[in-house]
């Protein structure tokens, strides 16, 4: 398999993707940096996984959740005492075209 590596015409796509001016200076510095990462990731790529399980978090974690349970709301006052902009009794919110 062919090794990849990042160029600088293609560090120059992804700043002009990003609508970001680089000086050439930035583009070898991020095409070096790159190819870095790309390289650390090879090395990720030579670890045998063959018999370790899929996990999707590294901790042993489960969601531990809570009873619903329903309670008196808030007044309406209190709701609205922060609210940056209202009317009456109701939040207002900027117009969406």
């Amino acid at each position: 398999m062919r090794e990849k590596h990042i160029s600088k015409k293609e560090v120059e796509h992804i700043a002009w993707l990003a609508h970001i001016e680089l000086t050439e200076e930035e583009k070898e510095q991020f095409t070096e940096q790159f190819n870095r990462i790309i390289e650390f990731f090879r090395k990720i790529d030579e670890v045998d996984t063959k018999d370790i399980p899929p996990t999707y978090h590294v901790l042993e974690l489960t969601n531990i959740f809570r009873k619903d349970e329903v309670g008196e709301p808030l007044p309406k006052e209190e709701a609205l005492k922060n609210a940056p902009r209202r009317e009456g009794n109701f939040f207002k919110s900027p117009r969406i075209v």
